[in-house]
């Protein structure tokens, strides 16, 4: 015990350091060819990818690498700094139904001039409930119900968006026979839907909501001009999807040809060679997706000829990319510029 009180006390640890914060993204350097090209687009143009969370993007549209979460969190200033991106597709809007707040924050991230484009829920966009592979299990009571429509879509997507709402865009997932073999039903379905949402204009000038389809019955003759009729009735557009499931973009022209005058919706999302189911197979060969591994410059020369002929009216467009289109969707909307150019 005496040589106890002669011992000296442990001395006390070190003070921690304060963690360092994780950097935040910031954008890639852009060269001046590609700030011209970005300035000689219409200002009606909004050219933009489906997401932004993507790590392979560094030296196209991040200045380093970042993991995937850290970059779907705080990408987005960085994405919007791009000179070409003005436009962005809300993809995980279709997962889960945002919130008011999810949306205003999201806003808040870019500059005025900023458009989103938005996906409408599975909820109500999905006339089956799927399981975690996709396979449709049951209907679903809420496809194209209204109320929810509005209560878990476009009321938060214009509260939090407000002026900075794009395109709304329904895309109805791939129909069961029994609902295509009733088309006009479902057209009737899809005007009651409508019919009910309010003038998206009067919150954000220059929204609209259009409807994106995955069954090329739509476009058959006989239901086409129906189609177009009750979307020109409520004041929505046609979605012009670019998918293996739907015929090539003139194929679809005559449609938007029948809503002129009118803007541009389109989402350019799987590229043809790998068929209607394709998107898992493309997915794994063009992953990082930071170079084009299938240009498909002939879509691009159709899709430049549609966004000329409607910004040249004084029209908007809004343009979005998948790196499924080619194989890396910042690449994609580079050489859609350069087109227009």
């Amino acid at each position: 015990m005496q040589d106890s009180l002669f011992e000296l006390p442990d001395p006390p640890p070190p003070p921690r350091k304060p963690a360092r914060a994780a950097a935040q993204p910031q954008p890639a350097a852009v060269d001046e060819a590609i700030r011209t090209l970005a300035r000689e687009l219409p200002p009606t143009l909004r050219l933009g990818t489906s997401s932004w969370n993507f790590p392979g993007w560094e030296g196209l549209v991040w200045a380093e690498a970042h993991e995937e979460a850290r970059l779907s969190k705080h990408g987005l200033p960085a994405y919007a700094a791009h000179p070409l991106l003005r436009t962005v597709s809300l993809d995980r809007a279709f997962y889960r139904p945002l919130s008011v707040a999810q949306y205003a924050a999201y806003a808040a991230q870019v500059p005025a001039d900023f458009r989103f484009v938005v996906k409408a829920p599975s909820l109500v966009s999905d006339a089956l409930i799927r399981d975690e592979t996709g396979r449709g299990m049951t209907a679903n009571p809420n496809f194209l119900d209204p109320d929810r429509a509005m209560q878990d879509f476009v009321q938060p997507a214009l509260a939090g968006l407000g002026s900075k709402t794009g395109a709304l865009v329904f895309q109805l997932s791939p129909l069961p026979a029994r609902w295509l073999d009733r088309m006009p039903q479902l057209l009737d379905l899809q005007a009651r839907l409508l019919a009910a949402l309010p003038s998206v204009q009067t919150v954000a000038a220059d929204a609209v909501i259009a409807i994106e389809v995955r069954d090329e019955a739509f476009l058959d003759p006989a239901h086409a001009g129906l189609f177009a009729q009750m979307l020109r009735e409520h004041r929505a557009t046609y979605c012009v999807g670019l998918h293996a499931r739907l015929p090539p973009v003139e194929a679809q022209l005559p449609l938007l040809r029948a809503l002129w005058p009118g803007p541009l919706v389109c989402r350019w999302n799987l590229h043809r060679r790998h068929g209607a189911y394709g998107y898992a197979e493309a997915k794994l060969e063009y992953a990082p997706f930071n170079r084009l591994i299938d240009p498909d410059p002939e879509t691009r020369a159709w899709l430049a000829r549609v966004i000329r002929g409607t910004t040249g009216a004084g029209q908007n467009a809004f343009v979005t990319i998948n790196n499924k289109a080619e194989g890396s969707a910042p690449l994609s909307v580079a050489a859609l510029a350069a087109a227009l150019s």
